[in-house]
């Protein structure tokens, strides 16, 4: 079996999806397609939506992830990843055929990256930390040491919390104005001493200064679409005792 997804037009004719919450086989506040390794899932019920990922993206594909750390670190990788092992970082690229490059995210912000005419692609994990320290240049960097030219790849945002789910206290905008006055733009006021920031927003028009060609946000909100998607904040709100993640993934097609 496989689950549903959705793709992103500048990724057209790559191997890519962003998933949701539907179409696993795990249950409870977890359900159903809960792909995160640290949510302490069934780790049987884990592989299961995994495989369900892959084989509607890319079937045979072998995945590659990392553990995420919320740093800007990218590595390039030319083999699946053994899931003891996963080096830490927050991004991935490839141009090797058959990699499924994967993403877990749960309120932060999933970036997939292509350059067709190179065959190298890349995806991203980016929450405020990651995207504020260049996790974004960082896999544009990677890719280009693996041949792809910063003007010819597409960038696609999928699923994150959105600005009306995602209020922020003063200190937060402090710090972004400080990395660059001009990150005001990416708040609107809330309520006294808070602010609601537009993630989503902050990193496309990141990889649009650093030269990408094109930039599309999905425009999903994870927090407030309780239904389609996993979130972290919507779990600490409710004090819920934990939170699922979904998979985001890219890969490079097998030559015919």
């Amino acid at each position: 079996m496989s689950a549903p997804f959705t793709t992103a037009a500048p990724l057209a004719d790559v191997p890519h999806g962003f998933f949701g919450r539907r179409g696993g086989v795990s249950t409870g506040e977890l359900a159903s397609l809960n792909c995160g390794l640290g949510s302490g899932d069934d780790p049987a019920r884990i592989a299961e939506n995994r495989h369900r990922v892959a084989g509607a993206v890319l079937p045979g594909a072998a995945l590659a992830g990392v553990y995420q750390v919320h740093g800007r670190r990218c590595v390039t990788v030319d083999a699946a990843t053994d899931l003891a092992a996963r080096p830490e970082a927050d991004a991935l690229a490839t141009r090797t055929p058959g990699i499924l490059l994967g993403i877990l995210t749960a309120d932060c912000v999933p970036i997939l990256f292509a350059d067709r005419e190179a065959g190298v692609v890349g995806a991203a994990h980016a929450g405020w930390k990651g995207a504020i320290a260049g996790v974004g240049e960082a896999t544009l960097d990677a890719m280009e040491s693996l041949g792809a030219r910063r003007e010819a790849i597409a960038a696609a945002i999928g699923p994150c919390i959105g600005r009306a789910s995602y209020e922020v206290d003063e200190a937060f905008v402090g710090r972004f104005l400080a990395d660059d006055p001009a990150n005001e733009h990416f708040f609107a006021a809330g309520r006294p001493g808070h602010a609601m920031f537009d993630i989503a927003a902050y990193v496309a028009a990141r990889l649009a200064a650093a030269g990408v060609g094109t930039v599309a946000i999905g425009g999903q909100d994870t927090c407030a679409e309780e239904a389609d998607y996993f979130s972290y904040r919507r779990a600490c709100l409710r004090g819920e005792n934990g939170y699922g993640r979904q998979l985001s993934v890219i890969g490079v097609k097998q030559p015919t």
